[in-house]
């Protein structure tokens, strides 16, 4: 039993167990047990691929993505494009996803050769990367010649507005491709992280995942058998930064809008905090560590709120979502190290 617990790490019980406690709760202050549970799982198809998206870089041994804001902003420039050059339906979607994907290896290149040359301090570069990117898209944001008259700020005519929505584009397109839809659009986000989650684990199986998962287990050892170890950091890089852009663009669907300047600025922090919740350090991660990591992290900062708000007859929702979310949040940075 011990062991047990030990494989499956204390922390994530108590997490787990405090996640039942307010489901249980929820009904005897007055939340609706279905609404609830619909509401995680939206809040965790919105952001499991962002979250899938920390595999490659842990695995390569680049550590913990806090640049992700720089492949979050090829996803923007990706849906933006796609809105400008009037695409919808699921061809808007995968239009956007397809733009952004050149985008993100261009970035994701010139992350990689940044992160060679700083060996050894990787994560702490990456959040000045993902910081320094959200400040130069601001400009961008507002110089890019886009004419689209419900992307551009009507005083002016000139810039992208903070929030540009994409009904009438792509908005819940994943829920609406399944047959079954009505209030389970999430289903369609799940599924879709699922076939990418398949791709993401046959590719380690494949030699270049196998030297990728070598560089990140003993550099020594990957270049006694003849990996090249710059190549194989840079395209782990590359590899999250495309799965980052892809992640945002199905945010962005399932949200219903998409949300430009300093809106990407920490997005990367809940992202590793439900990895590392999850079970992985920042040397190895897996599928399962990104799923049971979504699920207990979304599920927390969803029913915290509305069970604390509902017991104490106050609509402290936000506030309480603040303290939780970064409580979680520095909690998991604490462990990054993977401990249980």
């Amino acid at each position: 039993m011990i062991k047990k617990i030990s494989e499956i790490g204390l922390p994530r019980i108590i997490i787990a167990l405090f996640l039942l406690s307010l489901y249980i709760l929820a009904p005897f202050v007055g939340v609706n047990l279905k609404s609830a549970f619909q509401d995680t799982f939206i809040r965790v198809g919105m952001n499991i691929i962002l979250v899938l998206s920390l595999i490659p870089m842990i695995q390569g041994g680049t550590g913990l993505n806090f640049g992700m804001p720089l492949g979050i902003e090829a996803g923007l420039l990706g849906a933006v494009i796609s809105i400008e050059l009037g695409l919808t339906g699921i061809l808007g979607f995968i239009g956007a996803i397809a733009i952004s994907i050149p985008i993100s290896i261009i970035f994701g290149y010139g992350y990689g050769v940044i992160l060679n040359r700083v060996k050894g301090g990787e994560m702490m570069i990456a959040t000045y990367v993902g910081f320094s990117s959200v400040a130069f898209m601001c400009i961008m944001w507002l110089i890019l010649p886009f004419k689209k008259s419900d992307m551009i700020w009507a005083y002016g005519g000139e810039g992208l507005r903070t929030t540009i929505s994409v009904e009438g584009y792509w908005s819940k397109i994943l829920g609406k491709i399944f047959p079954y839809v009505g209030n389970y659009s999430y289903i369609g986000e799940l599924i879709f992280f699922l076939l990418l989650a398949v791709l993401v684990r046959e590719f380690f199986k494949t030699r270049n995942g196998l030297a990728m998962k070598a560089v990140g287990a003993n550099e020594k050892f990957a270049k006694s058998i003849g990996v090249d170890i710059d190549k194989t950091r840079i395209n782990s890089v590359i590899m999250s930064t495309v799965i980052a852009a892809i992640g945002i663009v199905v945010y962005q669907q399932s949200f219903g809008f998409i949300q430009l300047y300093l809106a990407p600025f920490y997005m990367a922090f809940p992202a590793i905090a439900a990895i590392l919740i999850g079970g992985a350090s920042i040397k190895k991660a897996s599928v399962i560590n990104v799923l049971v990591g979504t699920i207990l992290f979304q599920g927390v900062i969803t029913m915290t709120p509305v069970v604390i708000s509902g017991l104490i007859k106050t609509d402290m929702s936000e506030t309480i979502r603040v303290i939780i979310s970064n409580g979680m949040i520095i909690y998991a940075l604490t462990r990054k190290g993977g401990a249980n």
